[in-house]
């Protein structure tokens, strides 16, 4: 008899906001043939995402989010075989996401960051935040790169697979 391994299940919060394109991407690029990816939207109750604003979300407008969401899913995908299934929930975004992960059995959950600190962040709180302190499995936590070019390394030495030391002393 021969037995299936389990599929690894990952988790990303989409808003179609710029972090969370860069979550999408990330999480895209981490998973293989053997991962099912949960997109998850989540709407305010009272206003829906600012990129299709309601005053009052619904079935119909639910509807809506999901197939924009599974067409930026579609466009920034792999070519391969990797199993997506977008969600969409309404209510406080930490509290959905890690809702979401806990009912797949998450492996991964992979969330964006604005990057904020100080006063900005304790005024508006911090999804990214509540996930990592609550979420029961690893979290990704991804913004875009901004550091400068990498330093580079000297022409005449020859590139190991041994130890580099580097001292910052």
């Amino acid at each position: 008899m021969s037995t299936v391994p389990p599929r690894t299940q990952v988790v990303v919060a989409y808003d179609f906001s710029s972090p969370s394109e860069t979550a999408l991407q990330q999480a895209v690029d981490t998973c293989r043939a053997d991962h099912t990816l949960h997109v998850i939207a989540v709407l305010d109750p009272h206003c829906g995402l600012p990129v299709l604003a309601t005053e009052q979300p619904d079935d119909a407008y639910a509807r809506r989010i999901q197939s924009l969401a599974a067409e930026r899913v579609v466009a920034v995908r792999r070519p391969g075989t990797i199993e997506i299934v977008v969600h969409v929930r309404i209510g406080e975004a930490g509290a959905e996401i890690l809702a979401l992960a806990e009912d797949v059995a998450a492996d991964l959950v992979v969330i964006g960051s604005h990057g904020r600190t100080g006063v900005a962040r304790a005024m508006l709180g911090s999804i990214s935040e509540r996930v990592v302190r609550e979420a029961k499995c690893p979290v990704m936590v991804v913004r875009p790169k901004s550091y400068r070019e990498p330093m580079p390394v000297a022409a005449d030495h020859e590139p190991t697979a041994a130890l580099r030391f580097d001292y910052a002393g």
